[in-house]
């Protein structure tokens, strides 16, 4: 018998069931990085009922950063393996005992893991155990930056899937359940990230006692359905055009990639601007309708610009290219004894094309 369950509160849910019956609790292999990897993790740690043996498989300490899933495992005693850094090489790498060898009891779990893993690591383990915590609702958003594109494309909700990890094709396998949540207005990468994240750890592990009790099944994605696509995130994207980008779009924008790329523009000279903190200004002083034109202003301690469609934008911090972050106030102490960069009182931004966007 097959049964569709739908659960709308506190967040939606659909599981499709089956009576195919496991005799066991699982082996678990789980493999992540970062906090989103964190969060789930706690969540199928606290659930001893579906596993008997868990271990750890995460990124090692490099001078680009650690990951914080190896202390929190440590410091739940749970064994950590540690994969080869360069990509090129872990595509040789080979899981630690016990899942070095196939077994039907093992199950493969990734979240945020960031890498692809090969047919010969998948052949390891039963195809109905290799899952993966995505974070949206399938098919929209494959790809490593779903939570990003749903901010910067104003989705009035995401959510997650636990989804079977293909060896063709990345994020198109069979998905055994999804949930979805609101977006709220005001939702950054970092807040909607932590929901995701703890909402996935929930799901997977009602996937999980699903499976163990044997009403667990999956269900295709559509071959032929329209999907949108979560890239990566590139310095191009956090480039900022003033004739055609709303305030409102800008901030949507700082947002959703506010935490890993700097919103970037330009001075008349070329010198490249970071900003940070950005706001609608709903009162803006007086300013020009020319995209890109900036002035202090005294009451808000702000930088305010001049925007697509009229609109203004709140600029509290800025940071100049290989300089220190400075207030509003101290930015624009700097220009105004500089009067080549001034036009009728206002400083132009400028957007450079064909730079190369680095920061």
């Amino acid at each position: 018998m097959l049964l569709h369950l739908v659960r709308r509160s506190p967040w939606s849910t659909r599981r499709h069931f089956s009576a195919t019956c496991r005799p066991s609790r699982f082996k678990i292999l789980f493999l992540g990085r970062d906090e989103f990897s964190c969060a789930v993790f706690e969540e199928l740690h606290r659930s001893r009922d579906v596993w008997e043996d868990l271990l750890v498989a995460t990124n090692p300490d490099t001078y680009l950063g650690n990951s914080p899933l190896r202390p929190l495992a440590e410091s739940l005693q749970v064994p950590v393996h540690l994969i080869p850094p360069e990509k090129s090489n872990f595509k040789h790498w080979e899981p630690p005992p016990p899942f070095s060898t196939h077994s039907p009891n093992h199950v493969l779990i990734t979240a945020s893991f960031g890498r692809i893993l090969t047919a010969t690591q998948l052949d390891l383990f039963p195809p109905s155990g290799r899952l993966n915590v995505h974070g949206s609702v399938l098919p929209a958003y494959r790809g490593p930056a779903p939570i990003q594109h749903a901010i910067l494309n104003s989705d009035p909700k995401t959510g997650v899937s636990i989804a079977q990890m293909l060896k063709r094709g990345i994020d198109k396998g069979p998905v055994w359940a999804t949930a979805d949540i609101p977006i709220s207005p005001d939702a950054t990468f970092l807040s909607l990230r932590s929901e995701l994240a703890e909402l996935g750890g929930r799901l997977l592990v009602t996937v999980l006692r699903d499976m163990l009790a044997g009403k667990a099944k999956s269900t295709p994605q559509p071959p032929d359905s329209p999907t949108s696509h979560g890239r990566s995130i590139t310095a191009a994207d956090a480039v900022l055009d003033f004739e055609s980008m709303t305030a409102e779009d800008i901030v949507t924008r700082y947002r959703a990639i506010g935490h890993q790329r700097a919103l970037t523009t330009w001075m008349p000279s070329g010198t490249r601007l970071l900003i940070y903190d950005p706001a609608v200004a709903h009162e803006p002083p007086k300013l020009s309708t020319v995209p890109g034109a900036l002035v202090y202003h005294k009451p808000s301690r702000t930088l305010v610009i001049r925007c697509a469609k009229g609109t203004a934008l709140a600029v509290p911090r800025v940071k100049k290219e290989r300089r220190s972050t400075l207030e509003a106030r101290e930015f624009w102490n700097g220009v105004v004894p500089n009067p080549t960069l001034l036009v009728d009182g206002e400083l132009r931004l400028l957007r450079l094309e064909g730079d190369d966007f680095g920061h």
